[in-house]
This record gives C-alpha cells, structure tokens and sequence, in this order.
C-alpha cells in the first residue's frame, strides 16, 4: 500500500516527530501551568508537613537584613521570594506572573518553563517552514484568495515565533547572571539588592549559574 511504501522510505518520520513535538509542548503547557511553582508556606504548614526543603534551597540571609512578614499572607518572605497578587501567594525565587500560562514562574517550575518556551519555538519554525513551502507567490486577487488562510497563518506563526524567541533569549540571559525578571526590572527596589555592595550578589559565573539552574 501507499502507507506502507512512505513508511519504508522514511517519509511518515517527519509528520510523527512533529506531532511528537507537538504533543510534548502541549504536556509540557500544561504541567507548568498547573503546578506548585514554589509558593512560600506558613509555619503552621511547615511544621504540619515537617518539610525542610525552604531551609535547603533558599539563600542564607545577612545578618544586616531581617527577614520580612508579608503583608498580605502573612508568611516569612524568603530572601529572593515576592508575594503575586494574581496567584494570592509569594513565590520563592519569583521571576514573574506569565498570563500566558495563567501562572507565577518561579523556583519549581521556571526550568520546565524554559524546557516549554525551547519546545514551543521548535514547533514554530517547523510550522513556519510548513505554512511558507506551501505559498507559491504570485500577483493576482485569485492567488489571494485562494491563499489567504495560509498567509494569515504564516504572519501568525512569525509573529509568535519572534515573541517566543525574545523571550527565551531574556530568560537564557538572566538564568546565566543568575538574576529573575523581577529582580532584573525592580533592583532598586529590592532591600537586599540595593543594599549589597555587589551589584548582583547571586553572580557566581556563567557556568555555575547555569549548572545550579537545569541541574
């Protein structure tokens, strides 16, 4: 059969590794989306689930700066944690609050965010390439209409490509100093940046902040 033969000539390859693809980011949308990015718990719940990770993972605190009460949840802020008023929590080591993913990108989930943002981009250009092989360019209103919806998607698929690309390439250049988004755009606001006598407290190279981050 015709199904058989473009299997045995590797042509069904490339539709099953782009549906793979496919998949793979929409699992991955949704697993990010969902999860606990790192919201800050209370003491009661600390003590209830007897849980050290908060004492593992978050920096030790100068001495010089004492550790803040928020003033909406009422828990211990964390050095590096921000209350969302969108989630009604703090995130530890909070980046910021994607609408895209209608969720705070923070310390549990800000690795998978970037597994997603490197999937979704592959997926993108595939498309992208897919949508323009199939233009065939030519001026006159019948081309036009016949190919409308594919120029409509082409544009579409462009446009997200380049917002998804910037943002990849902001989020692989703050990972690599080391520093969030929130950090990043309020450091002159944050008492133990502004504070510190090194302008980026938490730069410990390129090489090790990247290494800390993915792994």
């Amino acid at each position: 059969s015709d199904l058989r033969r473009q299997g045995e000539r590797g042509e069904l390859l490339q539709p099953l590794i782009f549906v793979s693809l496919v998949l793979c980011s929409v699992l991955l949308y949704f697993k990010v989306s969902l999860m606990d990015p790192g919201f800050v718990k209370s003491e009661e719940e600390l003590k209830a689930s007897k849980s050290e990770e908060q004492s593992v993972v978050i920096p030790q605190v100068p001495s010089d700066i004492k550790m803040r009460r928020c003033g909406y949840c009422m828990v211990k802020q964390p050095m590096r944690a921000r209350h969302c008023q969108l989630c009604q929590h703090c995130v530890r080591r909070y980046d910021h609050h994607c609408p895209w993913i209608e969720n705070c990108v923070g310390e549990k989930n800000h690795p998978l965010f970037i597994a997603y943002l490197s999937v979704q981009l592959v997926v993108l250009l595939w498309g992208g390439h897919i949508a323009w092989s199939g233009l065939f360019f030519e001026q006159s209103w019948d081309w036009l209409q016949h190919n409308i919806l594919l120029l409509m998607s082409f544009l579409l698929i462009a446009m997200l490509t380049i917002v998804d690309l910037l943002l990849l390439i902001s989020h692989l250049y703050l990972i690599s100093c080391n520093t969030t988004t929130w950090e990043y755009m309020s450091h002159h606001r944050i008492s133990y940046l502004r504070n510190s006598e090194l302008e980026n407290p938490f730069d410990q190279g390129v090489v090790l902040n990247l290494w800390r981050f993915f792994c």
